[in-house]
């Protein structure tokens, strides 16, 4: 059986930087991106560790350029490989925003990179998905119409709903090829973005996403769960 071969974004620090740990502890190769890969220390140090079984590129999801630039580098690394699992994990959030004051730049900022990145990236690399693969789109539990309870992180909330729907569609689009398209929530991860109170580890999140795209089957494509497999509201 072919090594199994992954895709992860924001793949730098947090939950991004964990998928490739542990992807690469089932033995499995990993291309990870991230925008500055000269200043991803821990994954530059983690691709000295695994020759020729972690490959280091560069890639803003907020730009169609660099997506069109990653999808001609990809089979330059192994013409006959395809990807088994793509995990769409960068993101952004921009802390601060009130009512009154939310700026057209930050909610484009948010669109471009929690939002559209996804589904482009997605649509540019289905070629080099093998029929049967996975998708997991790094959602939350704040993109969740149903859950709203107060105005915060409007822009985040906004872009993340606006994912969900992306999942949605790319679930369908992918349908017949028998790929399967997840939002997954991570629960409230211990990353920089989690902030200081967050109460789940990073290292259980990513065990729990993995165990839950693990599980998925053609029925829970385009479905909205958290790292647990508990379904989410919409």
């Amino acid at each position: 059986m072919d090594t199994p071969r992954s895709l992860v974004t924001g793949a730098n620090r947090g939950l991004g930087l964990e998928f490739v740990r542990q992807l690469l502890a089932r033995g499995g190769q990993v291309v990870a991106t991230c925008r500055h890969p000269g200043k991803a220390t821990a994954l530059n140090a983690l691709a000295g560790e695994h020759p020729g079984r972690l490959y280091v590129l560069p890639l803003d999801v907020a730009d169609p350029r660099a997506i069109a630039e990653l999808a001609r580098e990809l089979p330059l690394l192994d013409h006959a490989a395809r990807l088994d699992l793509l995990v769409n994990c960068a993101g952004v959030l921009h802390s601060g925003e009130r009512f009154g004051s939310v700026a057209a730049a930050t909610l484009e900022d948010s669109f471009r990179t929690n939002a559209m990145g996804p589904l482009l990236l997605t649509q540019a690399l289905a070629p080099w998905l093998r029929d049967g693969a996975r998708v997991a789109n790094l959602s939350s539990v704040l993109g969740s119409i149903a859950s709203v309870n107060r105005f915060g992180t409007p822009s985040y909330n906004l872009s993340k709903a606006a994912q969900n729907m992306a999942t949605a569609l790319l679930a369908q689009a992918l349908a017949p090829r028998g790929i399967v398209v997840l939002a997954l929530h991570p629960g409230w991860a211990q990353t920089a973005m989690g902030g200081e109170r967050a109460t789940v580890p990073v290292a259980d999140a990513v065990a729990g996403l993995l165990r839950v795209i693990d599980a998925a089957g053609s029925d829970d494509s385009g479905s909205f769960r958290d790292w647990r497999g508990q379904p989410l509201p919409w």
